[in-house]
């Protein structure tokens, strides 16, 4: 895919980043550690739901596959029709959110048994301060004291963050595969392995599952070179992959994929940035022949893909385009 494939530049409508809050490089809670070296921290979309779509109510249920909470939603004539194997992960809000369990269902509906883990092991994100809440007339009291606390919300994420790191999350997503690959053993054979589709968070272990890469490996650095080291390589756990506006993506994590992935990213968006990651990452897939695609989202909110309700018509339009794009991709792998 060549560099004018990717679409037209548009503002960015995240309401996460404001023009008083500081750049994402500048922010940081650890001593001596810029934004910069401790990663962008997630947007409000990451961790917090939007409405639920009106009559809508998730009909999977929560089990335990490897000893690890996870919620499936089957197809409604399975097992009698054969199925194929869909591993869903999830945003910062996690598998117990509604709209996360009805994002499953609608995989469901289109003939995918979907196991969607928790990979936070019971430890969802922090919801976030929504800062449109302050208003032009409130006192500056009133300002101060949200602004405060959407700063504490920002270390509160940024705490939730480092204690889920790849070394903690990937364990527990593997324990998932293996138990799913033991109970649906007839949906992984009848679509030949497993896919998975990803939001947010969840978006980079797909790309890490999609890639030779060792356990080991931490977000955003290289994967030890001494095999002593514990860096023991794997073939990719995913026949393929789509993700959405990822959060916390390395150029590393593309240049390591391997099976086919699709991509739907937003314009301008500082967590999953076009000239640091994006761009160097297409082009290291298209050196290493690794099929992909890649569907830059104008003027649409990190998270859009998300399901959930919003006012404005071109977001749900953008939303229901990604899934059905999303799908596709599985589809036709």
């Amino acid at each position: 895919m060549a560099d004018e494939d990717i679409a037209t530049r548009a503002p960015e409508s995240d309401a996460q980043l404001t023009a008083t809050s500081p750049k994402p490089e500048e922010q940081s809670v650890f001593p001596g550690d810029t934004r910069a070296q401790a990663g962008p921290s997630m947007g409000e979309h990451c961790t917090t739901d939007r409405p639920t779509p009106s009559g809508e109510v998730p009909t999977g249920e929560i089990s335990k596959l490897g000893g690890v909470d996870a919620y499936i939603a089957k197809p409604a004539d399975y097992p009698h029709s054969p199925s194929k194997l869909l591993l869903l992960l999830t945003g910062g809000t996690g598998v117990k959110s509604t709209n996360n369990q009805l994002q499953a269902d609608k995989y469901a509906s289109e003939g995918y048994l979907v196991v969607m883990p928790d990979q936070f092991d019971g430890d969802q994100a922090p919801n976030s301060v929504d800062m449109t809440a302050i208003e032009q007339e409130a006192s500056w009291l009133e300002q101060i004291k949200l602004k405060t606390a959407e700063g504490i919300k920002a270390f509160m994420i940024d705490m939730w963050l480092a204690r889920h790191t790849a070394e903690k999350v990937l364990p527990l997503l593997h324990k998932v595969i293996e138990g799913a690959k033991e109970e649906f053993a007839d949906a992984v054979a009848n679509g030949g392995g497993i896919y998975g589709v990803g939001y947010c968070f969840g978006a980079k272990y797909i790309l890490m599952l999609a890639g030779e890469q060792p356990d080991t490996v931490g977000w955003g650095q290289a994967a030890p070179k001494d095999e002593e080291q514990g860096a023991v390589k794997k073939a990719p756990v995913l026949k393929a992959g789509a993700i959405a506006h990822g959060t916390m993506i390395t150029k590393e994590d593309l240049e390591r994929v391997q099976a086919p992935v699709y991509i739907a990213a937003v314009e301008n968006d500082p967590l999953f940035p076009e000239d640091e990651v994006l761009t160097p990452g297409r082009r290291a897939m298209e050196k290493n022949k690794v099929e992909h695609e890649i569907q830059v989202f104008s003027g649409v909110p990190h998270g859009f893909a998300v399901l959930g309700d919003y006012d404005d018509p071109k977001i749900k339009q953008n939303q229901a385009q990604a899934f059905g794009q999303m799908l596709g991709w599985i589809q036709s792998h």
